[in-house]
């Protein structure tokens, strides 16, 4: 066992550092994935409803979910020309990442995927297009 003391790197000045950097360790990224066409409605809600679930099991925090609805491919995928797309925008530690992107894999209602980090340029942008798109609904 590590003892504390003055003189120890564990010092409570240290620790302040630490809490510190692991509260910036939280990441913004976004995802969008393309599930087949044949799926329900409901079939489609719960897929993303599982997706979200592993997000926020792991301790992410979920900023933006928006359904893009059924659109066309720009080639054909496992012989499907259209998909349903979904986004979603959150902030997780990178480790939450894999986890997520082996749940697409090993899902086969998944078409595609990507999941990318947002720089500060991005994650200003996702916010000013959140907020066109409220304003918008609110009129």
């Amino acid at each position: 066992m590590v003892e504390l003391n003055k003189n120890s790197i564990f010092a409570p000045q240290f620790l302040k550092h630490i809490l510190i950097l692991l509260q910036v360790s939280m990441n913004k990224y976004e995802t969008v994935f393309i599930l087949t066409p044949v799926l329900s409605d409901d079939q489609m809600k719960e897929a993303v409803e599982k997706f979200k679930g592993i997000l926020t099991d792991d301790g992410a925090k979920i900023v933006n979910e928006e359904g893009w609805g059924l659109r066309k491919l720009a080639y054909p995928i496992q012989k499907k020309s259209t998909g349903f797309y979904q986004l979603i925008e959150f902030e997780a530690e990178p480790t939450t990442i894999a986890k997520l992107e082996v749940n697409f894999r090993r899902d086969e209602r998944v078409l595609r995927f990507l999941t990318f980090r947002q720089d500060k340029f991005a994650a200003e942008y996702a916010e000013k297009r959140r907020n066109l798109k409220s304003s918008k609904k609110e009129d």
